[in-house]
């Protein structure tokens, strides 16, 4: 079936209706999932005022969020998406995806989840994931400076060739206030954690005072590397090692999405153990498809709490994927939080504190 513009933005409407009217109609959401009505006009300008944890009133950072469009993404990768939606939404994928990664529809689920801002990474991974350039990002976040900060990357195809000019484009949008950090994705990019050629770009994160983050863990996304190389975190201590000025950050903390285990959750623990310059994020790993019964994500809570890691864990989602997913792992992530004891200053740290330090923005 053919669909007339007409009809496609009509459908649009309808969806970007009902996603906004969810989101600005509920702005808190409490450690047992209830929502809190938003108290003023500020609160849906500049966003929510935080989440209830054991009474107390805590912010939220979300650390990892992607933006986009259809057109870059992978044809594989609009399948899937096209595949996950239901009727009618499957036949306008292409809008849905437009209006679910785009700053406003990321926005939207930051409220529905009463979190005040979020982190929109960049990502040169043209034939796993999408392309979504540091310009890309710069654009997005401009249409909601308030809301949103960035992670530069940089394209390693053909990198002896290319990069000066990779360098150079990070060093220019690192320069900018809108990015705080670079975002790397050795699996999805099809690069080895221990490849010096690419040591260059901690350096530079180095000169600019920011941190990098590091997909750390296999990944089910066609075409990329699940080899150890790649995707276990041991192979990047050489570089953490070399660069102790760099703050490396191990996303996703080595998990297994393929086989849904703890992966290299134990090297990542070591590696903080031992080195002043890593830090922690457990992204993705706790979601309803990863972990549907959250044994996972309450053993990695647990694990980071009895090895006197909390100071160094930072919150962050992998959203927005798809509508609801935001605020459905801040859900799964404070009630695992409260089955492992943690004390509401150490819920603040994980939710907000340890980010603003490692990242350099508080009171910004």
């Amino acid at each position: 079936m053919r669909f007339t513009n007409d009809i496609r933005l009509k459908l649009l409407s309808a969806i970007s209706i009902l996603v906004l009217a969810s989101s600005l109609g509920g702005c808190a959401i409490e450690a047992n999932g209830s929502d809190n009505s938003a108290d003023t006009e500020d609160e849906v300008v500049f966003g929510p005022k935080g989440v209830d944890y054991k009474g107390q009133r805590l912010q939220v950072i979300d650390a990892h969020l992607h933006t986009g469009n259809w057109d870059n993404l992978p044809p594989h990768m609009q399948e899937l998406f096209r595949n996950t939606l239901p009727f009618p939404l499957n036949l306008v994928p292409d809008w849905v995806v437009n209006y679910t990664l785009s700053s406003y529809g990321i926005a939207a689920q930051l409220n529905e989840s009463g979190i005040s801002r979020g982190v929109l990474m960049a990502v040169y991974a043209p034939q796993t994931v999408g392309l979504t350039t540091n310009e890309f990002v710069r654009d997005r976040i401009s249409e909601l400076p308030d809301r949103f900060y960035g992670l530069a990357s940089v394209s390693a195809q053909d990198w002896e060739q290319n990069k000066g000019r990779a360098l150079q484009n990070l060093d220019e949008h690192l320069s900018l206030p809108e990015f705080i950090g670079v975002k790397m994705a050795h699996p999805h990019m099809g690069l080895a954690l221990n490849d010096a050629a690419f040591y260059p770009i901690y350096e530079l994160a180095a000169q600019h005072s920011v941190p990098v983050y590091i997909h750390t863990g296999n990944t089910p996304s066609p075409g990329s590397r699940t080899d150890p190389e790649a995707t276990d975190p041991a192979y990047l201590e050489e570089a953490i090692a070399l660069h102790p000025d760099t703050r490396f950050v191990l996303g996703h903390m080595g998990y297994d999405f393929l086989g849904r285990t703890l992966g290299h959750l134990e090297t990542c623990l070591d590696l903080a153990k031992r080195y002043p310059n890593v830090y922690l994020e457990a992204s993705a790993l706790g979601s309803e498809r990863s972990d549907p019964d959250g044994v996972n994500l309450r053993s990695v809570l647990r694990a980071v709490k009895s090895e006197g890691l909390v100071g160094r864990l930072v919150y962050g989602s992998d959203g927005p994927q798809s509508s609801g997913f935001v605020k459905s792992y801040l859900t799964r992530t404070l009630e695992a939080m409260a089955d492992e004891g943690y004390t509401v200053d150490e819920a603040r740290q994980v939710l907000y504190d340890n980010f603003a330090a490692l990242f350099s923005v508080s009171g910004k």
